[in-house]
């Protein structure tokens, strides 16, 4: 049986997160050299990320995930079965990117300032705004030698290590912190309780039956719906069947 994974945000700052990291993977799977068409959709991803970038104060949300992982982990040092390299690795790492973030300038600065960037971003709000005749400079830098592109791109990449180091961290002990328990939806229905530590929910579900989840909720509850998948016609129509599923709420 096929399953996948579902995750639901609670607040906005893990709502930042998890688009933050979706558009991290588009850059990662399109940085390559490649067909040209390829590159447009790294261009794309990456004014996306700089604009979203520009709007969300991450780098203090992450500064404060971090200081929390700090204090966890050395907390977990004092337990007597614990592996203590492992740990402090990963207090080091922790304790490393704390002080980059604390020290960091305004992720994305740096890329607002390049001159090529900005000649050609504007042309990406258009609706088949990259044509050669609308994005010559482009064209023309697309058909460099593989190892100069390949340079361009990661050094305009590397202008976000720090922030991607960062939320890999702090998604990584997000996820950690809730285990998946069968749970079972009657009538394609269920509801659980959530309190202030609860900020993601992840549902795992089968994909042969022609059902997802939907999610609504707060900090103080939420409501899990399934509905069936239906292309062909408008809108969805609830699930009445009993929906077996595994849930984690972090």
């Amino acid at each position: 049986m096929s399953h996948t994974l579902y995750e639901f945000p609670l607040n906005e700052k893990v709502r930042s997160y998890l688009r933050l990291e979706q558009l991290f993977q588009q850059l990662e799977h399109t940085k390559d050299f490649g067909p040209t068409w390829s590159f447009m959709t790294f261009f794309e991803s990456l004014f996306t990320l700089l604009d979203l970038l520009d709007r969300l104060d991450v780098r203090n949300d992450m500064l404060k995930d971090i200081e929390i992982h700090e204090k966890n982990l050395q907390h977990w040092s004092k337990h007597p079965k614990i592996d203590l390299v492992a740990l402090q690795k990963a207090l080091d790492k922790v304790t490393r990117l704390k002080e980059q973030l604390r020290n960091a300038r305004k992720i994305g600065n740096t890329l607002k300032e390049d001159k090529f960037l900005n000649s050609i971003k504007q042309r990406f709000a258009i609706p088949g705004g990259t044509c050669s005749f609308d994005l010559p400079n482009l064209h023309y830098w697309l058909k460099q030698p593989q190892d100069e592109v390949q340079q361009d791109i990661n050094q305009w990449l590397s202008e976000f290590t720090l922030v991607q180091d960062s939320l890999d961290i702090a998604l990584s002990f997000l996820r950690e912190r809730g285990k998946f328990t069968d749970a079972t939806a009657a009538k394609g229905f269920y509801q659980g309780i959530a309190d202030d530590k609860i900020e993601l929910i992840r549902i795992h579900c089968s994909i042969e039956d022609n059902y997802y989840p939907t999610l609504s909720g707060n900090k103080y509850r939420y409501a899990i719906r399934f509905m069936n998948f239906e292309s062909n016609q408008e809108g969805s129509t609830s699930v009445t069947d009993t929906i077996d599923f595994k849930l984690a709420a972090c």
